[in-house]
């Protein structure tokens, strides 16, 4: 189990939301506010050597406020080449934009599916513009009603038709190199871990690597990831870590992840 570290932008700023109150032109329930830049988070990571982090740009794509993410999101690749994925708008066409930027893979959800459900063109159109190696893709979902987990897109606003299940995982892991699921639900509410999707990640067999985010609040719960997900599933921390605001230090995270590789 590794630890994958996060930088979150909204509004040209370094933030920890909570994951379900983003609403386009309303904005969201901040937990966390930086007052440094993605640069500085950047160079901490990279002195840490934690590769594989992710950046995710929160605005809607084509406004201000999204072109000021961007800025933000190569500042944090210019402090640390090759160290981030980079999601949040990707299409095929701005896609190899962000890897010349320094992304080593670019993060996409949205733009994989229409009407609800997976878009296979533009998976391959997306695969053909940049390779299978620079593809990392995001299945973050949400529980309905009828206890099943289902793929949300447009941050987190709405459903698809798409189960987050072992057939979803194994159908879509020849179009990428690894998965970033977020448990939204729990997203940054500092409340625990979502037990049931973890049980789903940590019992697929036919892998890739997969990063679990949403509810780490303690050690406690890296410690159910770790059992739970086999020791396969790696984990985020946002708005827990001491860098972000909350209780979890920042050291004593990273010697837990040391101890537990």
């Amino acid at each position: 189990m590794k630890f994958r570290p996060c930088i979150d932008i909204h509004d040209g700023q370094v933030k920890q939301i909570v994951g379900g109150s983003l609403t386009d032109g309303q904005g969201a329930a901040e937990n966390f506010v930086s007052m440094a830049g993605a640069d500085f988070y950047g160079f901490m990571y990279a002195m840490n050597n934690l590769e594989g982090g992710h950046i995710i740009l929160l605005n809607k794509a084509g406004t201000p406020e999204y072109e000021a993410d961007c800025e933000q999101a190569r500042k944090a690749l210019k402090a640390f080449p090759g160290g981030f994925m980079v999601g949040g708008g990707v299409t095929d066409e701005n896609a190899n934009g962000f890897i010349r930027m320094g992304a080593r893979q670019v993060l996409v959800t949205s733009f994989v599916f229409k009407d609800g459900k997976i878009d296979y063109d533009n998976l391959k159109k997306l695969m053909d513009a940049t390779g299978r190696h620079h593809i990392v893709l995001d299945l973050s979902c949400r529980k309905k009603e009828d206890g099943k987990y289902y793929i949300v897109t447009d941050r987190w606003q709405k459903f698809t038709d798409t189960e987050l299940n072992h057939e979803t995982l194994t159908a879509l892991k020849k179009y990428c190199v690894e998965y970033l699921i977020h448990a939204v639900d729990v997203e940054g509410k500092k409340q625990g871990v979502d037990k049931e999707l973890l049980e789903i990640l940590g019992s697929w067999e036919n892998g890739i690597p997969i990063t679990y985010a949403g509810g780490v609040s303690s050690f406690e719960d890296l410690d159910t990831i770790k059992e739970i997900g086999r020791g396969k599933v790696d984990a985020t921390i946002g708005s827990a870590l001491s860098i972000f605001g909350g209780d979890m230090d920042y050291n004593k995270v990273l010697e837990y992840f040391q101890a537990n590789a």
